[in-house]
């Protein structure tokens, strides 16, 4: 359904819920005005007690097609965002087969995901061993910018670099103004650390010590410094690292942080043991380092949340029966992740608007898609409708993504997301049918 207009109690425009009345033409905002108003044509008129706020903007998701799709594909991934108020997503450049880290392979990717997308969907390009000459290539063929491990991936297909490998790839990326992301655990503390086989979820918390991120997170700094090139911290889950970001930013180091809903929502005195649902790298740490983690979005030293959404087959997921060194690491949250933090936020007292702001306009700014994650004239008319009165309970079985398991199985949440919308297109929540996406490339 092709929107004309959004006409609402709680519209976010300027950082402010508005009473207002929001016109569209052709997929973009061109008025904001009062909500006395009487537009004409198709128009969506959310319940009172809903808040629209721009569509989240989630710029790590692993959609894994092709090559993995019985893992994700994207029209699963893209259906599940969709239904949960995500209308723009970048993908990584692993686990699909190949990655993303030649432009050929790109290309691959962009013929994988053509018809299939509900919501639009760029690309990240990947930095490994011996692709130097193609960081280039693709950025010049539209990719946001480079992900790169220091540390295993997990994936043979996508291996780490080494510390003159990392200063090599910033150097060339620096030399053409990319943007290098970066998975920061350290592998010399990480082969150091106990990762003997359990079942128990505190000892795999120990073979991730904070130590592996604050060590990697010192090196992408001292690079970033180094060579002067952006840098972003991916998925931070400890908060032993948050002072020396806060120091790099205080110096005036282009570096940008994000963490993930799971570390904003969950700790891990609480989780059971041989549960692979709940198991990532780096690791859902305690409840302490939650609120630390929620107080540096506070105060602005994390930038943005996204989902990191890396699903996985049941297989994989349950290797080694409850092992979970040998279980695959990854938390599907992709339809759930606002929902869930809006009710997190509402327990701390944090606005929607902030929460809105870390999840949409912040990430959409990290990879310069200035027409996303805002509600202005000239945006794109992306939206989603938060209903703080439809109750749910989270059943994994009945998300998107292509293999039910999720961490958030069987818990209640009090609202969520109603209704998205695409460049004016309306999505029904109940029903997604609709291949309204387009294939995005750096502007």
């Amino acid at each position: 359904m092709q929107l004309d207009a959004i006409q609402a109690r709680r519209v976010l425009v300027d950082g402010v819920f508005v009473p207002a009345t929001v016109t569209l033409e052709h997929g973009t905002i061109t008025r904001i005005g009062p909500y006395d108003e009487a537009p004409e044509g198709m128009i969506l008129r959310p319940a009172d007690s809903a808040y629209v706020v721009p569509g989240i903007v989630d710029t790590h998701v692993h959609i894994n097609e092709p090559g993995r799709t019985t893992w994700e594909g994207f029209h699963s991934a893209t259906e599940a965002a969709a239904l949960g108020g995500a209308t723009t997503l970048i993908d990584m450049p692993l686990n699909s087969i190949p990655p993303t880290t030649t432009v050929q392979h790109l290309r691959l990717k962009q013929q994988a995901a053509t018809g299939q997308l509900m919501v639009d969907t760029g690309f990240w390009g990947g930095a490994v061993p011996r692709n130097v000459a193609d960081l280039e290539p693709l950025w010049d063929a539209g990719v946001f910018g480079f992900k790169c491990f220091l540390a295993d991936s997990g994936v043979a297909e996508f291996p780490p670099l080494d510390p003159a490998q990392f200063t090599a790839a910033l150097t060339e990326i620096a030399r053409f103004g990319g943007l290098m992301i970066v998975h920061a655990e350290d592998a010399r503390v990480l082969a150091d650390a106990p990762s003997a086989p359990t079942r128990s979820y505190r000892d795999f918390v120990l073979s991730r010590p904070d130590e592996a991120e604050t060590a990697a997170i010192r090196q992408v700094l001292d690079g970033a410094r180094a060579t002067g090139a952006r840098v972003h911290i991916l998925h931070l889950s400890s908060a032993r690292a948050l002072d020396l970001i806060a120091a790099a930013k205080a110096e005036g180091l282009p570096v940008t942080v994000e963490t993930c809903p799971h570390y904003l929502s969950f700790s891990a005195e609480t989780i059971p043991d041989a549960a692979p649902q709940f198991k990532c790298c780096p690791p859902i740490r305690d409840g302490g380092n939650r609120e630390a983690l929620w107080q540096a979005l506070r105060e602005g030293i994390i930038d943005c949340i996204v989902s990191d959404h890396s699903p996985a087959t049941a297989e994989e997921k349950f290797r080694g029966d409850g092992d979970l060194q040998l279980a695959w690491g990854g938390v599907s949250g992709l339809q759930v992740g606002f929902s869930v933090l809006a009710q997190e936020a509402r327990r701390r007292a944090i606005a929607l608007a902030d929460l809105s702001r870390w999840m949409s306009r912040n990430t959409a700014d990290l990879v310069g898609l200035a027409r996303k994650g805002r509600i202005e004239v000239g945006a794109d008319a992306d939206f989603a409708v938060y209903d703080t009165n439809a109750e749910f309970r989270i059943e994994a079985t009945r998300l998107a993504h292509r293999n039910p398991i999720s961490a958030y199985d069987g818990i209640r949440y009090g609202g969520r997301v109603t209704r998205s919308v695409v460049r004016g297109n309306a999505i029904d929540v109940e029903r997604v049918d609709h291949t309204f996406g387009r294939q995005l490339e750096r502007p």
